[in-house]
């Protein structure tokens, strides 16, 4: 099962698209990169902008990303 993580920050002009996005899939794990946690958690993944997706399996690890961009929903759901 596929884990998708949204990297956002709050001065970011493109987040709202990225999390309206998110709002049309089930499980999404967001994070705001301008937090602690969140930095720690794009560290990991070599997130350096937002909005980022990264899209893991079961087990965390990476399958596929979009750094500082967004995809269609059709890109996203078909990760495999």
């Amino acid at each position: 099962m596929m884990k998708i993580k949204l990297f956002v920050k709050a001065d970011c002009p493109k987040c709202p698209e990225a999390k309206a996005l998110a709002a049309q899939l089930n499980d999404v794990e967001l994070y705001d990169i301008g937090e602690v946690n969140g930095l720690a958690e794009a560290a990991f993944y070599g997130v350096m902008s937002a909005p980022s997706i990264v899209v893991t399996d079961e087990i965390g690890k990476e399958m596929k990303s979009w750094l500082g961009v967004i995809p269609n929903i059709d890109e996203l759901r078909n990760v495999s």
